[in-house]
């Protein structure tokens, strides 16, 4: 099952057909949707009505890319994951970490997967990552039973200003939250659906170049891990979202370092989940200052 946002309305994707949904409120006569967030807090029954419809039958509306919004639109908790990938820990200098390196970005920089994000300065970098949709509350659930917590899967972007992320003793947070950091789409993705989904080939590129290339299996604290690990310490709600770390090829660590830059395009992609792209633009009344 793959669950869109069509313009503020839940949508479920017609199967094998990219470009056409069926609105959620009208199959259902108003019993689900039209809101996207809220389904999350009745996934389980959400789930049982959305295994028994047929949408190939179903009266089907047109997916345009301009009318896709983030599929996880309002979580209350947004997690990141730091040095999730030995190849990132490596090129960033760093030790593996023991636990989960763990930081939030504000709900408010989500945006859908095709929108335009303004950069605030020269120093914003790109991040590929998996991201999971939390679908049941987890509270001190072990890794074994972590998966069952999940909703879905969806593409995302941890872009993040470097300036402000390494500024003041460390700012992540905010170095990761300015408006439109928080790509996501272009649905979300049961995990049934795929093959394997603790080992997806994920990547990025700017105008076609490739930046990032290489595989969820290589998470250290993998999906399940995760889980467990967060909601050790706080309870998991329906809902929320983790961006569960990226992987090597970021732009601060190449030398010279490379940043983002007005007018480019980065296209991020998880295996069979989906594609997003994200266009960049100067900042309000001025150009972007290194």
């Amino acid at each position: 099952m793959r669950l869109a946002n069509l313009g503020g309305r839940a949508t479920l994707v017609v199967p094998g057909r990219d470009d056409r949904g069926v609105d959620i409120a009208e199959v259902s006569g108003g019993k689900f949707g039209p809101d996207v967030q809220g389904l999350y807090d009745q996934w389980d029954a959400f789930r049982a009505f959305a295994s028994a419809l047929d949408l190939s039958a179903a009266a089907s509306v047109k997916l345009d890319e301009a009318d896709l919004r983030a599929p996880v639109p309002a979580p209350r908790q947004v997690f990141g994951i730091g040095l999730n990938y030995r190849s990132h820990a490596a090129e960033s200098g760093m030790d593996l970490p023991t636990v989960p390196a763990t930081f939030t970005k504000f709900p408010a920089s989500i945006t859908g997967p095709f929108a335009d994000v303004e950069l605030p300065n020269g120093t914003v970098d790109w991040e590929v990552e998996l991201v999971v949709v939390v679908g049941r509350r987890a509270d001190r659930v072990a890794a074994t039973d972590g998966w069952s917590h999940v909703a879905g899967l969806t593409v995302g972007q941890d872009l993040s200003d470097r300036t402000l992320q390494f500024a003041a003793g460390g700012q992540f947070s905010l170095g990761k939250s300015h408006r439109g950091f928080a790509p996501l789409g272009p649905w979300v993705i049961t995990p049934d659906e795929l093959d394997d989904p603790d080992d997806l080939a994920l990547g990025c590129s700017i105008d076609g170049e490739t930046m990032q290339d290489a595989r969820t299996s290589d998470l250290l604290f993998a999906v399940s891990d995760l889980v467990a690990e967060l909601s050790a310490v706080v309870p998991l709600l329906p809902g929320d979202i983790i961006f569960t770390g990226t992987p090597a090829g970021v732009g601060f660590t190449r030398q010279p370092p490379r940043f983002l830059q007005p007018g480019e395009t980065l296209t991020s992609w998880v295996e069979g989940i989906g594609t997003i792209r994200t266009r960049f633009t100067a900042p309000t009344g001025g150009r972007v200052a290194g």
